[in-house]
């Protein structure tokens, strides 16, 4: 094992890897489809292994582990918790789901938007059925203003789990930085 961390060290591609993985782990806090805290905690373990866990001890990749584990659950939690605090339905969440898929699509403005326009859909879509369809112009009004309070509490919990998630990916990052250089 020693000859291989040895001859593994000895490659800088092995810290391209890895340092590659961390930077990808950071463009994938911010945009669902790359797991980005799996990538920045596997840049860290590969990092750790190319010196032979000399520098950056088993420990410290313990405490990445934990900050990549609660990133990844502020990426949940945050957007459930301003969904619930608004009353939103399931269907509401599902649409800030896709809404999110659908926003990679489309750019950065997209990313920004588009969960805040499929929880709005989803939620309409949801106080529709409940009411077996709109009666009159004040079930329509009534859905619609239920809609936008869901919509904008879902968005702003998702927008506030993606700041949490970027802030614990950059601790991440930064722990792997000062285990390697203390």
């Amino acid at each position: 094992m020693l000859e291989t961390v040895v001859a593994a060290s000895a490659s800088p591609w092995w810290w391209v890897l890895a340092i590659g993985l961390m930077v990808v782990g950071v463009a994938g806090a911010v945009l669902p489809v790359l797991p980005g805290t799996i990538l920045v905690l596997g840049g860290a373990v590969l990092g750790a292994w190319i010196d032979g866990f000399e520098k950056v001890s088993v420990g410290a990749l313990a405490w990445i582990a934990v900050l990549a584990v609660l990133a990844w659950a502020t990426d949940y939690v945050a957007a459930m918790l301003g969904a619930k605090k608004a009353g939103a339905s399931r269907l509401a969440v599902i649409g800030a789901a896709v809404g999110t898929v659908l926003g990679v699509l489309t750019g950065f403005i997209g990313l920004l938007f588009m969960p805040l326009a499929g929880a709005l859909a989803g939620e309409y879509w949801a106080q529709r059925q409940k009411l077996g369809g709109f009666q009159d112009a004040d079930d329509h009004a009534a859905a619609g203003r239920q809609a936008a309070k869901v919509g904008i509490a879902t968005w702003i919990g998702m927008l506030l789990g993606t700041v949490v998630k970027l802030v614990l990916t950059f601790l991440m990052i930064g722990s792997f930085a000062v285990a390697y250089l203390v």
